[in-house]
Order: C-alpha cells, then sequence, then structure tokens
C-alpha cells in the first residue's frame, strides 16, 4: 500500500509531514544540525541501508531542507548542508527531543545536555508562547479560521 501523501491538504502539519516526516529523514536532519556532511558518515552515524539513505537524502534535496554541494576533491565528492529551510527545523528537533527526554528517556542514560555555546548555561524547554513572551498550553489557544471570516465579510459585501 502507498503511502498518503498531503500536498493538497490545508492541513500545514500535514504538509510538513510530506517532507520531513518519516523518523530517518528527521534523523538525516538531525545528524546535520550536528555537522554531519557526507554519506558515509551519514550512513555510519545512523547504521541506515543506502538504498534508504539515499532515497532519503534526495528527498531531503528535492524539498530543499538540504543541498547537495560538489566540493571536488578527489574527484566528485559531494556534501549535503543545511538550506535555511532546513535550519528553521531546529526549534522543532530540539523541542522533540525535550519531549523524547521526558517521556520517552534513554534506559540508563542521562538526557543530553543541550547547552547556550556563548554562556555555557542550559537551554529552556521550547515553549509555545503568547505575543507578551507567556507560556501557553493547548487549551490556552484556538484556530481562526479566516475562511468563515472572509464568507460573511464577501456575504456582507454582496447582501
Amino acid at each position: 500500500m502507498a503511502r498518503k501523501r498531503f500536498d493538497d491538504s490545508s492541513c500545514s502539519v500535514a504538509r510538513a509531514l510530506n517532507e520531513v516526516g518519516d523518523w530517518w529523514s528527521l534523523l538525516v536532519v538531525l545528524h546535520a544540525m550536528y555537522g554531519t556532511r557526507r554519506f558515509v558518515d551519514f550512513q555510519q552515524e545512523l547504521g541506515i541501508a543506502r538504498n534508504i539513505l539515499c532515497d532519503r537524502l534526495a528527498r531531503l534535496v528535492d524539498n530543499e531542507v538540504l543541498k547537495k554541494v560538489d566540493v571536488g576533491e578527489h574527484g566528485s565528492r559531494f556534501e549535503y548542508r543545511l538550506t535555511e529551510k532546513g535550519r528553521d527545523l531546529f526549534p522543532i528537533v530540539i523541542a522533540l527531543r525535550q519531549w523524547g527526554d521526558k517521556w520517552n528517556p534513554a534506559p540508563d542514560q542521562p538526557a543530553l545536555d543541550l547547552r547556550d555555546r556563548a554562556s555555557g548555561r542550559p537551554i529552556r524547554p521550547v515553549t509555545v508562547q503568547n505575543a507578551d513572551g507567556d507560556s501557553l498550553t493547548v487549551r490556552d489557544v484556538f484556530v481562526r479560521d479566516d475562511s468563515e471570516a472572509t464568507l460573511r465579510k464577501d456575504k456582507k459585501q454582496t447582501g
């Protein structure tokens, strides 16, 4: 059975999952954030089969999350580097890491100690905040349906 695609979905989460939603893709992105650049290094660090890694790298390049750069050392040799779009996944990856450390920690190992490079201080948990910087929970937000507001406005203008 083919995997469902969400290219035409109105849900931005579903569309984002088209690009980075399988777990190998997010692990490739994570390792790219750690500085991994070459195919052999991704394969060695992740323990991923060559064909799967080829597919995920190609998909991430096609979706402009990574770019493939010819570094021209010893013939044709390529590196994979994060694009701006890929770097914008940083808070998502950190939030997922923090969630995993809380709800599914590694057995017999402490969580990774992520720190600010400039100050050496621990990073804060990723939170959703309002315009004033106050933390919000899922109960504090709602989705405004702009299509309904547009329809009401159009009815007033034509009515």
